[in-house]
């Protein structure tokens, strides 16, 4: 048996606006989502949008029984700010306060251990409408959000997170045009990590005044950086794509400083964000205790082939080229490398070179297009998920007898759900949803993972 240790977090991961549906219900206001939907249908998949999601506002207390089936200690999800403060600021909605204490309660009731984020890229409308993370009053107004959130629910939940995957925002709102505002400006997109990086740390700040007796973090997408040979441009070029993808964020957060190789490069290229004065005092204050790690794949990176033209569009893609690694093992369903090694390094990484700090893996996952042709006597075989998920474990199980600090393991996800532009397309969860009845079934790897569970590890 491969046991992990004692009190291991046994769970998945979901998000309010990929799961609660009723996005625009008792009161709450439309974010980004329901905005971009409303006036672009057609850039989601399939013209689904989030509306409905995985109907968790409706049937949580059914969920979480599932939850316990499957074994689970420990549940992530986050709060909606244009839920709980639908003007992005003033008056608090009754409605979700009453909607998320009967979620923490009953994770509570069937002793799991509930983990809530603050943010999973949902700004409400209101506040893009005054510039979203540009804005220093958007950044102002989530340290309210953040600290009205520690004090209607603090008193149970004991591990919190400022933000899921900071960085995709940033990419995908700014620089590659998959989000909303679908804006492609480095230098507007290095003001919004920023100010996230502020807004962070604001919050923490928040949380430790009110000396709660729980933990504080923040969930970051890391993808360990790759290059394709030991020749020095090529290891250049994988160590920029890892500044820009993986410390940018990383470094502040657990150092309370940005990456000096980054600062220089975009020093050098007239690129660094926008800030206000006593910004590195306040960084430095927003240094967790906590680390969420979510990992899906590798990055591999080569020295670019062609020289920078001088009029090109700075993009971090002009100092490093993506690299296919020949006979590179594929989810075939997905079109993702698959890596199991990656987490591995992922913790000897954190274990090397950030003080061990503790941590767990907070989302990994493999999306299947098509699922349901796996479906046999009314239950997906997902197979392929178990071994997506064992290896990955005893890559994990091994850098824990190492002495790597990692605490968990979370699916991304419970159930199958609403996945941004690509909405349904992909699915990822321990339970299959029938989107037309809404029926939940679990599946083989559901069964599976509660054996785990059971027995904190596997043959």
């Amino acid at each position: 048996m491969k046991l992990f240790p004692e009190n291991f977090w046994w769970g998945s991961a979901t998000s309010a606006p990929q799961s609660e549906g009723a996005s625009l219900q008792d009161g709450k206001s439309p974010s980004i989502w329901d905005h971009w939907f409303k006036t672009e249908p057609n850039r989601f998949h399939n013209n689904v949008g989030c509306a409905d999601a995985s109907t968790f506002y409706d049937n949580w207390k059914d969920d979480i029984a599932l939850m316990k089936q499957l074994g689970h200690n420990s549940f992530r999800t986050s709060i909606s700010w244009s839920r709980l403060i639908p003007n992005g600021t003033g008056e608090v909605n009754p409605k979700a306060i009453d909607f998320y204490n009967n979620v923490i309660n009953e994770l509570i009731a069937h002793e799991i251990e509930p983990f809530i984020n603050l943010f999973h890229f949902d700004m409400p409308m209101c506040m893009q409408d005054k510039g979203g993370w540009e804005s220093r009053e958007v950044v102002e107004a989530y340290a309210v959000y953040a600290k009205t959130c520690f004090e209607l629910f603090g008193d149970r939940v004991k591990h919190w997170f400022t933000f899921n995957e900071p960085i995709v925002p940033v990419e995908g709102g700014y620089l590659y045009d998959f989000h909303y505002p679908n804006i492609v400006d480095f230098k507007r997109a290095a003001t919004v990590a920023h100010n996230t990086l502020i807004a962070h740390s604001k919050a923490v700040i928040a949380y430790r005044e009110l000396k709660f007796d729980g933990k504080i973090g923040i969930i970051l997408n890391l993808t360990p950086s790759y290059p394709r040979s030991q020749n020095p441009a090529d290891l250049k070029a994988s160590e920029i794509a890892d500044w820009f993808f993986n410390r940018s964020f990383l470094d502040p957060v657990t150092k309370g400083q940005y990456p000096t190789g980054l600062v220089e490069l975009l020093t050098e290229h007239k690129q660094l964000p926008e800030t206000v004065e006593g910004d590195s005092t306040i960084l430095k204050q927003g240094i967790v205790d906590l680390l969420g790690v979510n990992f899906y794949a590798p990055r591999r990176a080569q020295a670019p082939k062609y020289a920078r033209h001088a009029d090109a569009i700075f993009m971090p893609e002009l100092f490093f080229d993506d690299y296919v690694m020949p006979n590179r093992k594929m989810n075939p369903h997905r079109g993702w490398e698959i890596y199991e090694k990656g987490i591995y390094d992922i913790a000897k990484i954190i274990q090397n070179e950030y003080d061990n700090i503790e941590w767990f893996i907070a989302e990994n996952g493999m999306g299947v297009e098509g699922e349901e042709k796996f479906n046999i006597d009314g239950q997906i075989q997902d197979d392929y998920r178990i071994e997506f998920v064992k290896d990955h474990l005893t890559w994990l199980h091994k850098a824990i007898e190492e002495g790597a600090n990692c605490r968990g393991y979370h699916l991304w996800t419970f159930i199958d759900c609403w996945s941004w532009a690509n909405s349904y397309k992909n699915r990822y969860g321990w339970i299959a949803l029938d989107l037309k009845t809404q029926k939940r079934t679990i599946k083989k790897s559901g069964e599976w993972i509660a054996q785990v569970s059971k027995y904190n590890g596997f043959e």
